[in-house]
This record gives C-alpha cells, sequence and structure tokens, in this order.
C-alpha cells in the first residue's frame, strides 16, 4: 500500500472518569453476544486549529466536557466483566458477560502528528496512508477487549493547521446512531460550559433490549475457555481506498433506489450508498453537507444507547 508515514508523537494519555455514580451492570442480550468479535466503531471528525483557543485550552475544554457527558453516558466509562457460570460443586458451566459500571473511565489521547495538514486529508484519494489509522487509538480492538481496555477511547491529534478528533467506541455499548447521539451529547455540553450541572436536551436511554419470552439476563454462555468463542480479528492482506461521494451523486443513488425497490419503507442515504460499495467499507463523512443515519428500531425509541442497527 503506497503512503507516507510522518512522524506521530503521542503527548499524554489520561483516564476521564465521571462524576461519582452508583455502581450498577448492564446484562447483556441476545443481539449483543453475536458482537463480542466484532470490532470498535472508529470515526473522527477533522477541524482547522482555533483562532481563538490555544491547543491546551482545547484539550482541558474537551476533557472536562468528555467527563460531564460520561456521567450521562456512564456505560461508556465502565468495562466488560467475565464471570464464570458454576454448578453446585463449583464446576464452570459457562460464562456470564456484562457491563461493570463502575466509572473505571474513558481514555483520552492527546497526540501530535507532523507534517501533515487538513489538506492533505481532504484531499486523500486513492490508498489510504498508513498515517490516518493511527488516528485512532484502539484499531484493531474488538468489542471483547474491554475486559480489559476501555469501552470509549478518544485521541485529539493536533496537524499542522488542523485538530482530527478521533473515537472509538464499543460496537456492543451502542451502534452508529449511539455513536452521534453520544457525540453530539458532548457537544451540546462542552458549548454550555454548564459543567456537571448541564441538562441534554435527549438525555440516553440504557435499556438492554430482550426479545419478548426468551430467556431472562443474565443469559449464560455455554463456553467454559476464551478461545471456544473468541477469535481475535485477523485482517487479509488488501487494499483500502477512498472514494468521495457528493450530496449531489447520494440523493441521486438514493432516489435511483427507492424506484428500483417498490418498497412502501424508505431507503435510507446510508442504505443507498452501501449498496454500492463492494464488500465491506466504511465511510468518512462529511458533516456539513448532509447527514447519514441508519434506521432505528422503533420500539427501542431515538434515545435507546443500544447496539441494535
Amino acid at each position: 500500500m503506497a503512503s507516507t508515514s510522518p512522524l506521530l508523537r503521542h503527548i499524554s494519555a489520561t483516564t476521564i472518569k465521571p462524576p461519582s455514580h452508583p455502581r450498577t451492570r448492564l446484562h447483556l442480550g441476545q443481539w449483543d453476544f453475536s458482537m463480542l468479535t466484532a470490532q470498535y466503531i472508529q470515526k473522527g471528525l477533522l477541524f482547522r486549529k482555533p483562532r481563538h483557543l490555544t491547543i491546551a485550552d482545547l484539550i482541558d475544554g474537551l476533557k472536562t466536557s468528555l467527563s460531564v457527558v460520561l456521567l450521562h453516558f456512564y456505560p461508556l466509562a465502565g468495562r466488560f466483566l467475565s464471570e464464570p457460570a458454576l454448578d453446585e460443586q463449583g464446576n464452570p458451566t459457562g460464562l456470564f458477560v456484562s457491563v461493570d459500571c463502575a466509572c473505571q473511565g474513558a481514555e483520552f489521547v492527546h497526540a501530535v502528528n507532523e507534517g501533515v495538514t487538513v489538506a492533505n486529508v481532504l484531499a486523500l484519494n486513492g490508498d489510504v496512508p498508513s498515517y490516518v489509522k493511527a488516528f485512532l487509538p484502539l484499531d484493531g480492538a474488538i468489542n471483547y477487549d474491554a475486559v480489559e481496555v476501555p469501552l470509549l477511547a478518544v485521541q485529539v491529534t493536533e496537524l499542522d493547521d488542523g485538530v482530527f478528533l478521533g473515537c472509538c467506541f464499543n460496537h456492543i455499548v451502542g451502534d452508529d446512531t449511539s455513536y452521534w447521539q453520544f457525540f453530539n451529547a458532548w457537544a451540546e455540553i462542552a458549548r454550555s460550559g454548564e459543567g456537571e450541572e448541564a441538562k441534554l436536551a435527549r438525555p440516553p436511554v440504557h435499556d438492554r433490549w430482550f426479545v419478548n419470552g426468551s430467556v431472562q439476563p443474565p443469559i449464560k454462555l455455554p463456553f467454559v475457555r476464551l478461545e471456544e468463542f473468541i477469535e481475535q480479528f485477523k485482517p487479509p492482506i488488501y487494499r483500502e481506498r477512498i472514494f468521495h461521494l457528493t450530496a449531489d451523486s447520494i440523493t441521486r443513488l438514493k432516489a435511483h433506489a427507492n424506484k428500483e425497490s417498490g418498497l412502501a419503507s424508505m431507503i435510507s442515504s446510508f442504505q443507498s450508498v452501501g449498496q454500492e460499495m463492494p464488500g465491506r467499507f466504511n465511510l468518512i463523512w462529511n458533516m456539513g453537507e448532509s447527514s447519514l443515519r441508519p434506521a432505528q428500531v422503533p420500539v427501542l425509541g431515538l434515545n435507546s444507547l443500544s447496539s441494535i442497527e
């Protein structure tokens, strides 16, 4: 893969914890277990360097507001807890996996990538440069790794004339819609400057979803050893490419897909683009042009923090 590798330097790594919150436990549902070996959601936003703030002030403000938003999204400050299920003789018969919400904290990394500008990132075309993955702190992690690593990790990378805010978000705790709900809430709190007293316009709902009439939580996994059900992702050798899609081209794709489908329900922009992309892909979206949001499961509601897309 052709790429350049500018110098990336890690300045600091900090554990950000929310204000005091009672310790709770969230049991995982059937759908959650299917995601144990899936990778974290990885997304990022690119900004010009602010003129009215120093980088030090920006970092301090992001850390403070992240701590406050984690009070509302407290599962993201937790860890997975894996416990053996024992029979009457004390022999292991399976595993219980849950989210231990004990305010263990999220990871916040400050890095500097010298030699990269905003224009370099915006002009990316063809093969993805290797340095792009360095913008994301938990690249390659799978969801079950959260028994040891944070459920949420954020990295602020200084460029020569900009800032890249990368975020890795455990895909069992939430899906893409949950991710953007968290990100918007973080921005809302950062803008308000109200600290712990800040109220969210759309507070999250942390209830997990279980199939009606099915087994009730906690659900026991019928495995004793990790290797029976956990497989670390080993990516094949392939090329990663970047494609630029304008708002107009996506609108035309969506109109074409809906015309051909004949379905009563509307095919979303996200689905329209996805069906045109062969194989596995990730979308890096310019939020200033449009909005891609996957459809919600109506019974869960728009504020639900869950992994069902």
